[in-house]
């Protein structure tokens, strides 16, 4: 399953900031990691992931660096401590909207996706 486009438009940054919580990483990384730990449902491409990176980096909330000791030039990004504080703000948020939509499903409903 795929998220549509407005959805990932919000997910897509805290899911890259999740990532880099982890130490630093470069660009194709970042894409086979996105779609192998989501199941693919936050698989993006690197069309979508480079600017969505240069976005967070103009922000001050990722920075890169360039590695040549390897056969090509490999650009790493890492979270920045600015990232940090916006990652632990965005998890805050995204598991109260999560909870939030559990919570709308229970009561009667049925769940999500069924309507009365």
């Amino acid at each position: 399953m795929r998220v549509e486009k407005e959805l990932m438009r919000g997910a897509g940054p805290t899911a890259v900031m999740q990532l880099l919580s982890a130490g630093e990483k470069y660009g194709y990384e970042l894409v086979e990691a996105l779609a192998k730990r989501s199941s693919g449902v936050l698989a993006m491409g690197q069309s979508t992931l480079y600017p969505l990176l240069y976005n967070l980096e103009a922000k001050g909330l990722v920075a890169s660096r360039v590695d040549d000791s390897g056969p090509r030039s490999r650009r790493y990004y890492r979270l920045t401590d600015k990232g940090r504080r916006r990652l632990a703000k965005a998890t805050q948020q995204w598991h109260a909207l999560q909870q939030a939509m559990v919570g709308l499903g229970s009561g009667g409903m049925g769940g999500l996706g069924t309507s009365a």
